[in-house]
């Protein structure tokens, strides 16, 4: 049903199910929308990048680290997770790789350093959900901390980039999980923070019921035009054959009509150097050169 006409009458309208990362990839581009959540078999991506395995790996050493017990959350014990659960995909080269791990454990334990290891968060790594009547969103949540008598959603950080208070103000992911938090833990919850772990800076934003609201309402815009296409997708693409063979050359998006590609365009951009669907999209190649799986990494 498309959503945008109204449901018969005594029909529920059906609510689009979605997270935060798939309302991003709708507004980021649609032809990468489409190979994430729609193409069945999924185009094959290309190799892993080493910024996500250092990502990836200081999230999960800072969510075992707040697992521990009281008397081990140190700094020590930081850096033995963050070893332990070094991911090694992307990096040039085992040399390279030990430098970065060298460097998120000075990453992690500087961190925890900084904390009260006494000061349980609500929740690590927590998915938090909410509806309206457009959407059924959830979203996993690094950290949830109370302050006082509201909660605070802190959201860790590994990039090169500095951070602004717009990142922070600007988010809808950010801002999504205030709200399903506050629904959730029957709590108010209106301040978001990104903690930066490179430079120990915390952006904070504090967002007012109405800017909460606004966020929401631009998540039920995306929403309702992504579920419209996703709607005619279905109704012209017919389902994929059976599983394909693990054997030969890594699996492309199958043909679609040109109507598909019309309602999933690219939107080639600097962006598209650092797609995992790159080899894909003609337009995606001509809009910058290929990186290096390695190459966002601030040597």
């Amino acid at each position: 049903m498309n959503p945008t006409q109204l449901p018969l009458e005594g029909m529920p309208r059906r609510l689009y199910s979605c997270t935060p990362s798939r309302l991003n990839a709708w507004l980021d581009c649609r032809r990468r929308y489409r190979f994430t959540y729609l193409d069945r078999p999924q185009p094959a991506k290309g190799p892993a990048w080493a910024h996500n395995s250092v990502g990836a790996s200081v999230h999960n050493a800072l969510a075992g680290w707040w697992r521990e017990p009281y008397e081990r959350r140190t700094p020590l014990t930081a850096s033995i997770l963050l070893t332990n659960g070094w991911i090694t995909e992307g990096f040039k080269d085992a040399e390279q790789s030990g430098r970065w791990l060298s460097r998120a454990r000075d990453l992690v334990s500087g961190y925890v350093a900084t904390l009260d290891p006494a000061d349980d968060p609500v929740g690590v790594e927590r998915t938090v959900a909410t509806r309206t009547k457009v959407i059924a969103v959830s979203g996993r949540i690094d950290r949830l901390d109370r302050r006082g008598d509201e909660l605070v959603v802190v959201d860790y950080k590994t990039g090169r980039r500095p951070l602004t208070q717009d990142d922070a103000r600007s988010s809808l992911a950010l801002a999504v999980y205030a709200v399903a938090a506050s629904a959730v833990m029957r709590a108010p919850c209106r301040t978001v923070e990104l903690h930066h772990l490179p430079t120990g800076e915390i952006v904070e934003w504090r967002h007012t019921g109405e800017s909460l609201e606004r966020h929401l309402r631009r998540a039920e815009e995306v929403a309702t035009e992504a579920a419209a296409a996703d709607e005619r997708y279905r109704e012209v693409v017919p389902p994929a054959p059976g599983r394909p063979s693990r054997e030969g050359p890594p699996a492309g998006p199958a043909p679609v009509p040109a109507e598909i590609d019309e309602l999933f365009p690219p939107n080639p951009g600097p962006l598209c150097s650092w797609c995992d669907f790159r080899r894909h999209c003609a337009e995606g190649q001509a809009a910058g050169p290929e990186r290096r799986p390695w190459d966002a990494l601030a040597e």
